[in-house]
């Protein structure tokens, strides 16, 4: 059964067409990735869904709610963790959680119980009264996704949850959150940067230039790149890239000094390549298609982590996370 239902979407600002008549279903207790780079529509959807914007055109419905005749309904069926923290770092934990169930009307005989259930899920019953900025930042995003789930809400949004954590922080909260669908009865619809993180996803709709351009699950958004990816690097990419197209009828395109060729069989293709292209191969390598991949391969774009943390730091944790989660 369908939860969330956008039908034929549209939000235009003057001339700009923000998003672009998009249609798509998040199943219930599931969790969803909408993905896409930054200015492809996500935040506008997101914006929508949660009833801050009203839509050009095209309607969503959330909790069989329609999100712009029914405002109120919608927003207590949701709940959201945002990006940046919105814990109040002078309070405790218990105070925090409090509050917010003040704030969504909480009855006042579940409020205790219900906060210190929230502090048992996020395993911080021994700091329930501790000051917040005395918490790390593991800590604090748990915290976040306890309040969130406080007033039950039937959808979670999570925008970029783990933006800024270390890999066993990461690892942690990824553990937390996929519980939530089974324990909580409540479907997750989130955004990531970090492609790996993604893999954890039941379903997933890309989003470009405000039209989504594929959906489905990993695995099936895999299958759209082919069998496998070859990495190259040319002492001059650009003219490696017509040869290719003129000798071989191989398309290629280029992003960070690295060649891109999707292929079926990468074991015969390579060595056609450094046939036809000989000395100026300075370096090939070969891997499955990831969803980073697949963004690549749609969009000419790929998904860069931030700042915050490199590659390999969210490749750990997403290793970390599995071997946990395969031991359970």
């Amino acid at each position: 059964m369908a939860i969330i239902k956008v039908e034929g979407l549209v939000k235009k600002f003057g001339p700009l067409t923000a998003v672009d008549g998009i249609s798509f279903e998040v199943e219930e207790n599931s969790i969803f990735g909408f993905l896409g780079p930054n200015g492809a529509g996500k935040t506008t959807t997101i914006s929508i869904l949660c009833t801050l914007l009203a839509p050009t055109a095209g309607r969503a419905f959330l909790n069989g709610y329609d999100c712009n005749a029914d405002s109120a309904e919608v927003r207590k069926s949701i709940g959201i963790v945002f990006q940046d923290s919105s814990l109040d770092k002078d309070l405790t934990a218990r105070e925090n959680l409090l509050f917010h169930a003040y704030l969504y009307d909480v009855k006042k005989p579940d409020r205790k119980r219900r906060v210190e259930e929230a502090l048992s899920f996020a395993g911080l019953t021994d700091r329930a009264d501790d000051l917040v900025k005395k918490f790390s930042g593991g800590m604090k995003r748990r915290l976040e996704v306890a309040r969130g789930l406080i007033h039950q809400p039937k959808v979670l949004f999570l925008d970029e949850p783990t933006l800024g954590l270390d890999p066993q922080s990461r690892s942690n909260l990824w553990e937390f959150i996929t519980e939530l669908p089974g324990k909580h009865g409540v479907t997750i619809f989130m955004t990531t940067h970090y492609m790996e993180e993604a893999e954890v996803c039941n379903k997933i709709a890309i989003i470009d230039k405000g039209k989504i351009i594929a959906s489905g699950s990993p695995a099936e958004l895999k299958k759209t790149v082919g069998g496998d990816v070859i990495y190259l690097k040319t002492s001059n990419n650009p003219e490696a890239i017509k040869e290719l197209a003129r000798l071989l009828n191989i398309e290629a395109t280029e992003k960070d000094g690295e060649i891109f060729i999707p292929t079926l069989k990468a074991d015969a293709c390579i060595p056609a390549i450094i046939r036809e292209l000989g000395d100026t191969v300075l370096s090939v390598r070969m891997q499955r298609p990831t969803l980073n991949d697949v963004f690549l391969y749609l969009t000419g774009t790929a998904i860069r982590e931030t700042q915050s943390s490199s590659g390999d730091d969210v490749k750990e944790s997403v290793r970390s996370y599995r071997r946990r989660h395969d031991r359970g």
